[in-house]
């Protein structure tokens, strides 16, 4: 006696197996269309969960220490190493020029200002800058700063208007 057992439809597994190809397949696809954007948005990425290390550090660094440090012309602050992980520090993920710079100044209402600001140009080099090729770096110059607000009313740089371009990573604009 044979019984014949006749299959009506795919199971999970055979379901979820074409899934996850055509997962792959659209992101290969989409990273073949527009490569820059890919690699931009991984910068981003990169530069979001740094500057996210360098503020939880200077946090650290104020309740050891009692007070901020010092602004600097550009870089990281001296005594912050201890409490950043490895890395390349000051090297922000941009580009091969753009850097870290910590900024402690006097705003435009007269208050402390504190950030972290990415920097895309050498210093005292504005024909060397290399600016992203992004929609927020479209007006650019050498003072513009791709920044994390830490506290006052921050901007592109603390010789600039308040005004002047700018992409705040937290200022939710």
């Amino acid at each position: 006696m044979k019984f014949f057992i006749k299959k009506r439809g795919f199971t999970l597994i055979e379901v979820l197996i074409v899934v996850v190809i055509v997962t792959i397949l659209a992101s290969i696809v989409l990273f073949a269309i527009n490569p820059g954007k890919s690699i931009l948005n991984s910068q981003e990425a990169r530069a979001n969960t740094e500057l996210n290390q360098i503020r939880t550090a200077l946090f650290m660094y104020f309740y050891e220490n009692k007070s901020w440090p010092a602004d600097v012309s550009r870089g990281l602050p001296n005594g912050l190493e201890e409490y950043l992980g490895p890395g390349e520090w000051p090297d922000a993920p941009f580009n091969d020029v753009s850097e870290y710079d910590w900024d402690n100044f006097t705003g435009s209402d007269g208050n402390q200002v504190l950030q972290i600001s990415i920097r895309f140009c050498p210093l005292g080099q504005p024909s060397q800058c290399k600016f992203p090729d992004a929609e927020w770096a479209e007006d650019f110059d050498y003072y513009s700063s791709y920044y994390f607000c830490v506290q006052g009313i921050c901007k592109a740089h603390p010789d600039r208007p308040d005004n002047h371009p700018a992409y705040c990573v937290n200022c939710g604009s």
